[in-house]
């Protein structure tokens, strides 16, 4: 048997979370990206969801700001459409609260 192959069976054969090994239930899948990082470490990239939940908004309220230039734009990796935390964060505090407004210079003397 190869190293490579005991390696395969090992990892099949046993989960990692939060750093510790012990056995995998039947059937299961590799561990989320909320399990295999830990919780003083967010993760940068967000899907949708996630992105719209991060705002505190819907999905389908999110797509609206996002095509309306209030949210960026997604990133492509591979298949995967993510949105970068850090620019979700600047595109947050970029959109006007209930108490500011934009300077109209027809409002000068």
């Amino acid at each position: 048997m190869t190293k490579r192959r005991r390696m395969l069976l090992l990892y099949e054969s046993t989960t990692w979370i939060a750093g510790k090994r012990g056995p995998a239930p039947m059937g299961s899948v590799m561990p989320g990206r909320a399990e295999i990082l830990p919780p003083s470490l967010p993760p940068r990239g967000l899907s949708r969801t996630e992105s719209a939940a991060y705002i505190g908004v819907s999905p389908s309220l999110f797509d609206e700001l996002v095509k309306d230039g209030r949210m960026p734009r997604p990133k492509r990796i591979n298949s995967r459409t993510i949105w970068d935390r850090r620019k979700l964060d600047a595109a947050f505090e970029a959109i006007l609260d209930g108490e500011s407004r934009p300077e109209n210079p027809w409002d000068e003397p």
